[in-house]
């Protein structure tokens, strides 16, 4: 997008630098990334970055006032409720398509916000390695409000740990040695002092929790918490002594609820030209949603449906799924009348990724996601780092992508 800078990178490409980028990434994690990473970041203008902090503050503007706060819960499905929820979340991410406007400038399309951990870790790591094996100029930075990297840890540090002991402070994921992000969790552990521990081995004492290490029962009092529920109920096959619900004596970084409450759930609430019109699959249909719950009861069908929505323009998405699962990018008023849970669906207006990123094929399209930390103490979520996919398949994710080059992990360098 900054023609010079493109060209630059491009020319003095080498596969022998990018190899030792991963490699190194590898060295500092002590585990290999299990995502592709991009053979390149993305060099950010001084008028997308305007356009992308102000789509964030249009967002930030809904999910601060007091009727998303009364409808969030409603995203919440029944038996997932986790006690001791805080106020609001402690992350915060928004994903932006790159598309272009009417005039052909580059424009920000939201695809999702949601309140749960990304890549806090693992994004500063990679911006030092970029900057470390390629020419990246010195005027361009990838974390936001002039944090440098020893603040911006520090802040990490401050809202994770909250002041406690960090071997009292455990990572919580299932299985977390399996997870694509686990290179992620081993930097915030060396960098934190935590340990990481899948749910399994926690142990319960009414309202304690602990687990053991070296013969030792070790307590946990707060959880950084990279659980997805919709994985652990799929999970019947482990021996839980701890299912999130119950009430305990802990405190959590990154609360569970803030998963669904501030989700897909939360797109149709959003009224600005950088998020795609969204609508409740139930609304859709002529059905009415009691004011209490996201739970409705059926009245007439719109007769005039197929005249209201041109649903080749929409792609439809369950809100409980992660990682672009079960998303019909060719919804038909049949599928949608065939949901059994209409209320649990939206359709959104497609968006058009323009393959903007130069590479040394075909050019790739971009998915910038801005990350935020909301401090208890802060009125409103905080921008500091960013995340960019890049994909050159019809979805952005690594199963539309397989045998491409120039796609996947990267990162943005704004102007």
């Amino acid at each position: 997008m900054i023609t010079h800078l493109r060209q630059k990178y491009n020319g003095s490409f080498s596969e022998r630098s990018y190899h030792s980028l991963v490699s190194w990434l590898t060295e500092q994690a002590g585990v290999a990334p299990k995502f592709q990473v991009s053979e390149t970041p993305v060099f950010i203008p001084k008028y997308l970055k305007e356009r992308l902090l102000e789509a964030g503050n249009d967002i930030i503007k809904v999910i601060t006032s007091n009727h998303f706060f009364e409808h969030a819960p409603k995203g919440l499905p029944a038996g997932q409720a986790v006690p001791r929820r805080t106020e609001h979340p402690l992350f915060l991410q928004m994903d932006f398509g790159l598309c272009l406007d009417e005039t052909g400038k580059t424009i920000p399309q939201l695809v999702e916000a949601q309140g749960f951990p990304s890549l806090y870790f693992f994004q500063d790591m990679l911006a030092a390695g970029y900057r470390k094996f390629f020419d990246i100029p010195d005027h361009f930075t990838s974390r936001f409000g002039g944090l440098g990297v020893d603040e911006y840890h520090q802040l990490l540090s401050d809202c994770i740990l909250d002041g406690n002991d960090p071997a009292e402070v455990a990572l919580l994921e299932v299985e977390p040695d399996q997870q694509t992000t686990q290179i992620d969790f081993e930097l915030a552990s060396r960098r934190l002092g935590i340990p990481i521990l899948c749910i399994s081995d926690l142990k319960r004492s009414g309202r304690k929790l602990f687990y053991r290490k070296e013969g030792k029962d070790i307590p946990v009092r707060r959880i950084f918490n990279r659980v997805i529920f919709d994985e652990l109920l799929k999970r019947d096959d482990l021996d839980l002594q701890f299912s999130m619900i119950e009430e305990v004596d802990v405190s959590w970084a990154g609360h569970p609820d803030w998963f669904a409450m501030l989700s897909k759930h939360t797109l149709p609430l959003f009224d600005s030209q950088y998020v795609p019109r969204s609508y409740f699959v139930s609304d859709v249909l002529g059905e009415i949603t009691h004011p209490d719950s996201r739970s409705s009861r059926p009245r007439e069908r719109i007769s005039s449906f197929g005249e209201r929505l041109d649903l080749r323009k929409y792609v439809l998405k369950p809100l409980y799924s992660f990682a672009g699962q079960g998303v019909n990018l060719s919804p038909t008023e049949d599928d949608l009348k065939n949901i059994p849970d209409p209320e649990n669906y939206i359709l959104q207006k497609k968006v058009s990724y323009e393959p903007l990123i130069e590479t040394l094929d075909e050019p790739a399209r971009a998915e910038v996601r801005m990350m935020y930390l909301w401090p208890p103490e802060k009125d409103e979520p905080i921008l500091i780092n960013n995340l960019v996919r890049l994909s050159k398949g019809k979805m952005v994710g690594v199963r539309y992508n397989k045998g491409k080059q120039w796609v996947g992990g990267s990162i943005g360098y704004f102007e």
